[in-house]
């Protein structure tokens, strides 16, 4: 079965390349445009120790003549899109990034979907940041949204109605997933884990926002690409009955970030220095994944604590900066 995956060389891509690679199921294709979002080498460097197996193009979503031209050679069964502009602070910085991105190009891979005729289930990346003007816990799909306090949160909600409208309109299985802090070795930099990490190891600084009072839904790599799996795997026994589904995918465990800061002290036996500061505009005091539909549907359990992960970001991570087993 063939799988086509935008964002191939990002964080959750290609590590959702590397686990349906290995499966030997699936042939697996992907398309990235390499921006400096964060370290370009970082991505190269996924590419080349993650996924070595993966056909990667390199190409900007938003194109899309060039997105469907590649869509229709490929012909895939299924549509894994990853691709976007990412980061709620940086939505106040550039704003036209998270246009071009996540409306325009989201577009644009709708319409190389719909016009390819072979897709059979489009799964896409949303964001826990879609709940950011609910404030009842633990926020489920159901719940009716409110006003977003981000350009970011405000672009994924309108991919969401997008997406629905594409399948109403066109008969397309889709699946968005609303992503909750996903975090692990080959993560992103500008995640509060891996820049809380290097903090420490420099002695620089940590913001503590909200005064202290803030709570994530940290969500191990893992986890995530082993309920994604299922779903492709699904397409495999049959072709779905065409619907728009939107699934949580979490820990259904909110941490203090205090505490992540104390694992993290603990296993590089330094002591952070940690200043207390207002919540930033579009940031969120706590976020809270149920993820009863998931379990339900796809049987999605996650297995990783955070003190588990993080010892495995932090072992991948003393790799990564001495900088010799992961040169590109």
């Amino acid at each position: 079965m063939r799988v086509f995956i935008t964002g191939s060389a990002g964080f959750v891509g290609a590590n959702l390349c590397s686990v349906l690679s290995r499966s030997g199921k699936f042939k697996i294709v992907g398309a990235d445009d390499f921006n400096d979002y964060y370290d370009v080498r970082l991505k190269r460097a996924r590419t080349k120790f993650l996924t070595p197996d993966v056909t990667h193009h390199e190409l900007d979503i938003s194109d899309a003549d060039a997105l469907a031209d590649l869509v229709r050679q490929i012909q895939p069964d299924v549509v894994i899109h990853l691709a976007a502009q990412a980061g709620v602070r940086h939505s106040f910085v550039k704003p036209m990034n998270y246009a071009r991105a996540n409306l325009s190009g989201h577009v644009s891979v709708l319409e190389a979907v719909r016009r390819a005729g072979s897709v059979r289930r489009f799964i896409y990346a949303s964001s826990s940041s879609v709940y950011s003007g609910v404030t009842q816990l633990p926020f489920t799909e159901t719940t009716k949204l409110g006003t977003p306090k981000s350009l970011y949160a405000a672009s994924k909600i309108a991919d969401e109605i997008l997406t629905d409208t594409y399948s109403n309109l066109f008969g397309l299985d889709a699946i968005g997933l609303r992503f909750f802090t996903v975090y692990g070795p080959w993560g992103r930099p500008d995640m509060a884990y891996w820049s809380f990490a290097e903090s420490i190891l420099s002695g620089r600084e940590i913001k503590l926002f909200n005064f202290g009072d803030v709570r994530r839904d940290f969500t191990y790599i893992d986890d995530i690409t082993r309920a994604i799996e299922n779903m492709v795997d699904e397409v495999s026994d049959g072709a779905p009955e065409p619907q728009h589904r939107l699934y949580n995918i979490g820990n259904h465990s909110p941490e203090p970030v205090r505490r992540l800061i104390s694992i993290l002290e603990g296993f590089f036996q330094t002591e952070a220095n940690v200043s207390l500061a207002p919540l930033p505009p579009g940031d969120m005091v706590e976020t809270y994944a149920c993820v009863d539909r998931l379990r339900a549907d796809y049987g999605f359990a996650p297995e990783t604590t955070l003190e588990d992960g993080l010892t495995k970001f932090v072992t991948w991570f003393d790799e990564w900066r001495k900088g010799e087993k992961y040169k590109v």
